[in-house]
């Protein structure tokens, strides 16, 4: 889906194109089955390709072979990325750490932390104070609609809002990751009884 990619290859497929020249190879793709639709697509069109920085020529058998070889590096070195991008996050979440994301109604963000916010902050106990008062998502958004009390979205009150402030560990001071909950580094808006009771 990258723009200039697809601009590109309109060129080649309507003639435009002799030779494509990358800096290295995987600045043109890093999937293995990608590059091998690409690759379909060059000769169907008589396009060559060409990467500065390695030896590849596409018109020798050992050419093509080091080609896939590259290919394969390439994403494996993605892969690894990715998984090291993955297992970062869940360690940070497992210490309580707030990792972006939305940030939830009575919060806001300060250098990668969560703060309670001094206006919506002090709102949160209320919500909770009120639905085991009457039991009602619905009364409790209704009477946050009546003070002019917006979403963190600046949208109404409904249901689903109400009930997603009551199901968010992070008031309670928790980090939710996988179905665990972890000692968040941020402060709790609700007591545990409170939440409990909710």
């Amino acid at each position: 889906e990258r723009p200039a990619l697809q601009r590109l290859l309109r060129d080649a497929a309507n003639g435009l194109v002799d030779i494509i020249v990358v800096y290295k190879l995987d600045r043109l793709s890093r999937s293995i089955m990608d590059f091998a639709e690409l690759s379909k697509k060059f000769d169907e069109w008589e396009v060559s390709f060409c990467s500065v920085t390695q030896e590849i020529n596409t018109s020798t058998s050992s050419g093509r072979m080091m080609l896939n070889i590259l290919i394969t590096f390439a994403q494996f070195e993605r892969e690894v990325i990715a998984e090291r991008i993955r297992d970062k996050m869940s360690a940070s979440r497992k210490r309580g750490q707030w990792i972006g994301g939305t940030i939830p109604f009575g919060y806001r963000a300060q250098d990668r932390h969560l703060i309670p916010d001094e206006e919506t902050g002090r709102l949160v106990p209320e919500l909770f104070e009120r639905f085991v008062k009457c039991g009602s998502a619905r009364q409790v958004a209704r009477e946050m609609n009546d003070r002019g009390i917006l979403t963190r979205q600046k949208k109404k009150w409904a249901t689903a809002h109400v009930y997603r402030v009551l199901n968010n560990h992070t008031y309670v001071g928790e980090v939710l990751y996988k179905g665990e909950c972890y000692p968040g580094e941020h402060q709790a808006l609700v007591s545990r009884e409170l939440w409990d009771h909710a």
